[in-house]
């Protein structure tokens, strides 16, 4: 019996110990949540007022026939994959890793440590990742698409629903599917929408990647508390029934002490 009592103690102080572990851990994901919600709004903000460009430009026919838009007939693949730079966020990088896997042969790129190690490439952070770190990856991109090396580029990010709901998604990027717009009618392009259409695509891709990162960040922030707030229940209602437990063989434990006074005092 007093082992029971012991091993129930034993359980109890280390659940506690989880318990304290999944609030801070909950604490910290609330306090970046703000965060990582404006960045997401303002870098899809920036790819939108970029892509309304891109559709003023498209209503001549110089850009609607571009290599951007028609194709360059390759068929190999480049595939983005963002992910976290940490566990802990519930089924966050296992629902981005699951998509990826069935994927099929492409020249892969990761962002975010988990995706990173998964796929051995070189570390970089999702949470740090910058716009500058966009352009490096969109400009090597774009080359190999003109030289022909790739002819499709995909990402892998999560797609942020609302607090309660976020899911992995592939979406294809390149060749882009923007349609033309009216809206900017008028507008005269120096020195010629061709030459604004190539100087724009390589800060569009680019802001299209940061804006996936920012999203997926976000969304794994979220996980993060969701996660955390219940594992948090869950070790609070663990702890109440061991406790109960603890109470029960405490309680039986003093019961048999008694009994056993008793029975020695009556011999």
């Amino acid at each position: 019996m007093g082992a029971d009592i012991k091993s129930l103690r034993n359980r109890i102080k280390s659940i506690d110990s989880t318990l304290h572990l999944t609030k801070a851990m909950g604490l910290v994901a609330s306090s970046k949540m703000k965060r990582a919600l404006d960045g997401k709004a303002k870098s899809t903000e920036y790819k939108q007022s970029l892509e309304k460009t891109i559709r003023v430009l498209l209503q001549s026919s110089d850009c609607k026939n571009s290599v951007y838009f028609q194709g360059n007939g390759k068929i190999a693949t480049a595939l983005i994959v963002i992910a976290g730079d940490r566990g802990l966020a519930g089924g966050y990088n296992a629902n981005v890793f699951r998509l990826e896997k069935t994927f099929g042969n492409a020249v892969r790129y990761a962002i975010g440590k988990r995706a990173c190690d998964r796929l051995s490439t070189p570390y970089i952070s999702a949470e740090k990742f910058s716009y500058s770190d966009a352009k490096i990856l969109a400009d090597k991109l774009l080359s190999d698409y003109q030289s022909g090396d790739i002819g499709k580029v995909a990402i892998i990010s999560t797609k942020y629903n609302s607090m309660i709901s976020q899911e992995a998604v592939l979406e294809w990027v390149l060749p882009f599917d923007i349609e033309p717009s009216s809206d900017g009618a008028g507008v005269i392009f120096e020195p010629d929408e061709k030459t604004v259409l190539d100087a724009v695509i390589p800060e569009y891709l680019a802001s299209v990647i940061v804006q996936k990162v920012r999203e997926s960040f976000a969304c794994e922030i979220v996980a993060r508390r969701t996660a955390m707030d219940s594992a948090g229940k869950n070790a609070t209602q663990m702890i109440e029934d061991l406790q109960l437990e603890y109470n029960r063989a405490r309680q039986g434990a003093i019961t048999q002490e008694i009994t056993e006074i008793v029975a020695g005092s009556e011999v």
